[in-house]
């Protein structure tokens, strides 16, 4: 058994994908907010990948789809604080959109995969 399988699964690609361009996002943000919302954003996003990599790593199903649920939660924090930095002006409206349009696409292959451990309950 392969115990690093979590790297193959689309989930975790895309939330790599996801957590990559956050990173490229906050090269742009001005240095007083490197403490303050980039430390967050960077936290936020972060744990995207991680949690489902922590919960595929665990043996009960539950667990697999409580930390995918706080994956999910996650996920939607990095796009909040991502829509607050676009009004702030940090970013731009078409790089909000990118960021969503990513979300969207993990928020679907999150729901997907969710769907698949529920049904092995």
């Amino acid at each position: 058994m392969n115990d690093f399988f979590y790297k193959n699964l689309e989930t975790y690609k895309v939330a790599k994908e996801f957590v990559i361009y956050t990173y490229s996002l906050l090269q742009k943000f001005p240095s007083h907010e490197k403490y303050a919302i980039c430390d967050q954003l960077r936290r936020a996003a972060v744990s995207v990948p991680s949690n489902i990599a922590e919960g595929m790593g665990r043996m009960a199903i539950k667990e697999r789809v409580h930390f995918l649920e706080i994956s999910y939660a996650s996920m939607i924090e990095v796009l909040c604080q991502l829509d607050i930095s676009q009004s702030l002006g940090y970013i731009t409206e078409e790089e909000l959109s990118k960021a969503e349009e990513v979300g969207m696409r993990l928020s679907r292959v999150m729901s997907g995969l969710r769907k698949s451990l529920m049904n092995k309950m």
